[in-house]
């Protein structure tokens, strides 16, 4: 895992990559909150869809629920970036709208959608 910072007007926020997926249950999500905490004091992450498992995104698994619960339980707002338009799900597609209508956690296309929609937080 790779974190780099990103100063985006005077807020400090934290790029993870990776050649893995790094998010596949809650405790991962919550070990990379943790880790990027620690390591960089940033509570904003920008992550790219691809490095969080495909059940994620299928919202009867539950995993998507427990994994903002973690985030939001330790005060880490996260934008993932990628291409959702091949999702067909209507309660899908409703989740990312609430929570690009949130102050939380973010879906857009971009990691400079991300950058800025996590800055404007």
């Amino acid at each position: 895992m790779n974190i780099e910072m990103i100063k985006v007007n005077g807020t400090d926020i934290a790029v993870v990559s990776s050649d893995e997926k790094l998010i596949v249950d809650a405790q991962t999500a919550l070990d990379l909150a943790m880790t990027v905490k620690y390591e960089s004091g940033a509570e904003k992450i920008v992550i790219d869809k691809n490095l969080i498992c495909g059940d994620f995104f299928i919202l009867s698994t539950g995993l998507a629920g427990e994994i903002l619960q973690k985030f939001m339980n330790y005060h880490v707002k996260v934008a993932v970036y990628g291409d959702y338009s091949h999702y067909t799900s209507k309660p899908l597609k409703d989740f990312i709208y609430e929570s690009n209508n949130g102050k939380d956690f973010f879906f857009v296309a971009t990691k400079d959608e991300a950058l800025q929609k996590l800055a404007a937080q």
